[in-house]
């Protein structure tokens, strides 16, 4: 029997593995859904068209087919100051421990946001928030623990303010427990097809911090930049296309569902991500694993979606599961819709080598040296972006 199941779990291995393709040769042939055409087969060749029409039409085309639709009621919303320390970071920044409680129909829930902000800053700060899919030692506010993945002195240091809330706030990431956080307040989601899940709840959350931003005089709200790691990056395109407050997106190696297309098929595929993680997106979906191709849209859509505020997408070179090549190519393709505000991509035609950086607005785009990580080196590149901002 022991021998029996050893043999199963190596087949497993072996079907999984050789499920996931990482060989440009096996790319299949396939053809992009046109930003350009509307369901109807109406060409759009205007600004005015774009944003009335063809905009929110694949806006509800991703909320229906893969992220769900995104709550936007609730009763009320409360800012509290948990905690402050005025001269953190050896005096150059203010510490702010913020509850951000959310109330709807009797229920709420809390979002545990902690931010930074330089004390020589002579006016509102712009901030990068981080929806952290990591541990929260990597965002620990004493500063005894310093992590790579949220270098927050960097970012004081070089004059914008930091902030950071953990995804167990809104939705635990387990596919038995998501359901304990911000789907407690619209259980009406958990019961439709195209229903809001984990992802969308980051998402959700992310926009919930901006309304505190909005109500924090020492913040820039012009200027907040979301900030996310592969499953968070997933949520920081998603929350960047819902919610237009947000100046920046900054995608780091975030791969399949996030800013790699998914019709290449290469590394993380839509059958993988609905089987390991059922409770990331809707039901609708897994109506599509294994077949790509029927997709209405693609994640040069959602890139688009997010035009004209400038977005960041990364790679790691030894992270082919996240496709730096289909990512490259969503952000090549997802020009022409920046190119309808007169903004004009400072991309190279092909994808650039390994610690090449391109970090121009209104794309910007690396692919780093190294495994599948957030580090200082993608955070560097984050800055010299906002500095590059007209």
């Amino acid at each position: 029997m022991k021998q029996f199941l050893t043999a199963l779990f190596l087949l497993v291995c072996i079907v999984n593995s050789v499920a996931q393709n990482y060989d440009e040769a096996k790319v299949p042939a396939y053809v992009l859904p046109e930003i350009f055409t509307t369901s109807a087969g109406q060409g759009v060749k205007s600004r005015k068209a774009w944003e009335d029409v063809r905009r929110p039409e694949i806006l509800k085309l991703f909320e229906d087919n893969i992220y769900g639709q995104m709550p936007k009621d609730y009763d009320s919303i409360r800012y509290t100051l948990k905690n402050e320390d005025k001269a953190a970071m050896n005096g150059k920044a203010r510490l702010k421990d913020v509850a951000v409680q959310v109330f709807r129909n009797k229920k709420s829930i809390q979002i545990n946001l902690l931010l930074f902000v330089p004390n020589n800053a002579k006016k509102p700060s712009p901030v990068f928030v981080l929806i952290n899919n990591r541990g929260k030692d990597n965002t620990d506010p004493t500063r005894k623990i310093k992590s790579g993945f949220w270098p927050a002195e960097m970012v004081i240091d070089s004059g914008y303010a930091v902030a950071a809330f953990h995804v167990s706030d809104l939705a635990p990431d387990n596919k038995e427990t998501y359901m304990n956080g911000v789907l407690q307040l619209y259980p009406e989601h958990l019961k439709a097809d195209n229903g809001m899940r984990a992802i969308g709840a980051w998402a959700w959350g992310a926009s919930r911090v901006m309304d505190y931003f909005e109500n924090d005089k020492d913040i820039d709200v012009k200027n907040v930049i979301v900030v996310g790691h592969s499953r968070g990056g997933k949520a920081s395109l998603w929350a960047a296309a819902q919610d237009q407050r947000f100046a920046v997106c900054v995608t780091n190696c975030s791969g399949n569902t996030g800013a790699a297309l998914a019709r290449r098929q290469f590394g993380e595929r839509i059958t993988r991500i609905n089987t390991t993680f059922p409770h990331w997106f809707n039901n609708n979906y897994k109506k599509f694993n294994d077949k790509e191709n029927e997709l209405p849209v693609d994640q040069h859509m959602l890139i688009a979606l997010i035009a004209p505020r400038p977005l960041y997408a990364t790679n790691a070179s030894k992270d082919l599961w996240a496709d730096p090549t289909g990512t490259f190519l969503a952000l090549k393709k997802a020009e022409e819709v920046y190119a309808l505000y007169g903004m004009k991509s400072k991309l190279p035609a092909n994808p650039p080598g390994i610690n090449v950086p391109v970090p121009k607005p209104p794309l910007a785009y690396h692919n780093r040296e190294g495994e599948h990580d957030l580090t200082a080196y993608d955070w560097g590149n984050f800055i010299k972006l906002m500095r590059s901002r007209p």
